[in-house]
């Protein structure tokens, strides 16, 4: 039976001719509100993290949206058009998508295929057309779009009609795909959206990340240049794991080719945060061209390997010890896979050195719950 649901898979898998509106080559990176602020969003706070973009020099990294989430929307006029709260956004949503691209950042919003928000906003079922031109008028090159209230209607019937709304705009917009993962979007939804979720919320646990990475495993084969599976947006930096879990956290992200969405108070960020979203070795890990997402190759009990192959012929790899107490791990070459005969050179992507040239296999102790992240690079 297992090996029928695989095959299945697999033809689906080949058989998508894939979503191109010419964006999502590599997978997003950016920020967005709902995992620390909730609906206490205002335009001062989405200003304030444009500059802190630009201050911190999270830009230079590849960070390029600021994203509003649930709660910026608060009634429709005669006319059937989206207004912003007037009193947290009481310059408009225009005026502070300008803003947003003064700093050379894009600007993203959120709306739901349903009739209305997660938070009881209004949503965009039946308004699709309505709320694409909208959007486009504003300069808005981002859409997170939800699945609440969706009045019993199959979110494959939904979610194209917005994916048309946009396309005929004739304005570039990412379309990110919030369907939860309820009928396995991404057996479909590559020919629709940029992103689409596998998962249900993350909440800043080790628990909760670490079952959303496994969820996302499932889908691997999927993912690629123009269609990204989603496991939900990073919770780096809102104190609900250690230090270590969060880089453990990011680890896995970045190999899987997730979206990149930081979901901390990047203004009052601390200096580790800083230092896990900026890991230039792991961010070129989820942003290199060749799009192929990571999985797990190697489980023995709770270790265990991930893997993805890179474009120049090496691989990123990634050690997991899921266990409460540090332990040895190996990862074997035919795993990744490499011939067992190759000498390659291994380069530690937290540590920022080569460990040495290996043939076979790299073996290291790994934290609690921790990651060594490798790129390994056969030798000629």
């Amino acid at each position: 039976m297992l090996v029928l649901v695989a095959l299945s898979l697999s033809l689906l898998a080949q058989s998508a001719t894939g979503y191109d509106n010419g964006l999502g080559k590599v997978p997003q990176m950016g920020w967005n509100s709902w995992n620390h602020f909730g609906c206490r969003i205002s335009d001062d706070i989405i200003r304030q993290t444009a500059d802190a973009f630009i201050t911190s020099g999270l830009n230079k990294f590849g960070y390029r949206y600021v994203n509003i989430d649930d709660c910026w929307a608060a009634s429709r006029d005669s006319n059937g058009i989206v207004q912003a709260d007037p009193t947290a956004f009481p310059k408009g949503i225009a005026d502070l998508a300008n803003y947003v691209h003064s700093k050379g950042l894009l600007f993203g919003v959120y709306s739901d295929a349903g009739n209305k928000t997660c938070a009881g906003r209004p949503g965009s079922l039946g308004y699709e057309t309505n709320d694409a031109q909208t959007y486009a008028g504003w300069g808005v090159d981002y859409l997170k779009y939800d699945n609440c209230n969706d009045n019993g209607i199959d979110p494959k019937v939904r979610y194209p009609v917005m994916r048309d709304a946009l396309n005929k705009t004739g304005r570039p917009i990412f379309f990110s795909m919030c369907e939860w993962g309820v009928e396995n979007p991404a057996t479909w939804a590559p020919e629709v959206g940029n992103s689409w979720r596998t998962t249900g919320d993350i909440s800043d646990s080790w628990n909760s990340m670490i079952t959303r990475a496994d969820q996302n495993n499932l889908w691997a084969q999927f993912a690629g240049p123009g269609g990204w599976n989603d496991p939900d947006m990073l919770e780096v930096g809102n104190g609900g794991m250690t230090t270590t879990e969060y880089e453990t956290h990011f680890s896995l992200w970045c190999l899987m080719k997730a979206p990149l969405l930081i979901g901390t108070d990047v203004r009052t960020m601390s200096n580790d945060t800083f230092r896990i979203l900026t890991n230039i070795e792991v961010i070129a890990v989820n942003q290199d061209s060749k799009g192929v997402q990571g999985r797990m190759v190697n489980m023995t009990g709770d270790l265990e390997v991930w893997s993805a192959p890179l474009s120049d012929g090496a691989f990123a790899v990634v050690l997991l010890n899921r266990a409460d107490t540090a332990a040895s791990i190996t990862a074997w070459w035919k795993d990744l896979p490499l011939d067992p005969n190759t000498a390659a050179t291994v380069r530690d992507l937290w540590q920022h050195q080569d460990v040495g040239v290996m043939k076979g296999s790299v073996t290291a102790d790994v934290a609690a719950h921790g990651v060594v992240m490798y790129r390994i690079l056969p030798q000629d």
